[in-house]
């Protein structure tokens, strides 16, 4: 399967600090995978490099045949690479309908086809009953579709999920598992961040594990829960060893 997405080598320095480190893998088209690892472990910075809102210091980005590196993130969209944020900031202001347009302006210049391009998106995300509230007034679960239907509105041909299931409880997790599956089955390519394994277990067919900036495994869901360094880069050293005994 020909790699829609492809890293090279990529890092980035904050002084002292080497976030992520000397990182390279390829995203298959059409794939659902994710990237985990714990806290601080450099996951967002890597998204951040893939999607230009930061220039590596060495490596590349290849998407869709083309080198993206530190290309700006409007023009990375533009070509089909969008991503969401784990802090949802939506126009509370505007109700979820406009929001949603806001996403489809980016190839419909037209207010009413951008405003029916986002009550499509709405009724694949769940949202259609919530379209003319305000978004203010959606819960935690409800920003976090509304996050998921604003990026999806670009047509993305690859989408950065940013830890779409933080801060949802067993039920909204449950309920937001299938939207993010009906969105891989439609053809988008898709790249997770995520802590809940639940989600990282039933979805991703192929994961990579990173810490402290650097991949230390990769594999299917089941293969990288049982790796050892997997396993003490979550709960500590020695910890595979106790959990052997």
């Amino acid at each position: 399967m020909a790699e829609l997405l492809q890293l090279q080598g990529l890092r980035i320095a904050f002084g002292g600090l080497k976030a992520v480190q000397d990182v390279s893998f390829g995203v298959p088209a059409g794939s659902l995978c994710a990237l985990i690892g714990p806290n601080g472990a450099g996951k967002t910075t890597l998204f951040a490099l893939m999607s230009g809102f930061l220039r590596p210091d060495g490596g590349r980005v290849v998407f869709d045949g083309h080198d993206i590196t530190g290309r700006a993130p409007h023009l990375n969209a533009r070509d089909g690479m969008t991503r969401t944020f784990q802090i949802v900031q939506p126009f509370a202001a505007q109700t979820v309908r406009e929001n949603i347009a806001v996403g489809a302006h980016l190839h419909e210049p037209r207010r009413a086809a951008a405003l029916a391009a986002a009550e499509a998106v709405a009724q694949r995300v769940g949202l259609a009953p919530q379209l003319d509230k305000p978004a203010a007034d959606l819960t935690v679960a409800g920003r976090k579709r509304l996050e998921l239907a604003r990026a999806l509105a670009t047509r993305p041909k690859l989408l950065l999920l940013d830890e779409v299931l933080a801060g949802l409880n067993p039920q909204e997790i449950g309920e937001m598992i299938p939207v993010v599956q009906g969105i891989a089955d439609s053809g988008v390519t898709v790249l997770m961040i995520e802590h809940v394994m639940q989600a990282v277990m039933h979805l991703a067919q192929h994961v990579w594990v990173l810490a402290q900036g650097q991949l230390i495994a990769e594999g299917t869901p089941a293969d990288v829960t049982r790796n050892e360094r997997v396993i003490e880069a979550y709960l500590g050293p020695g910890a595979a060893a106790r959990l052997a005994r």
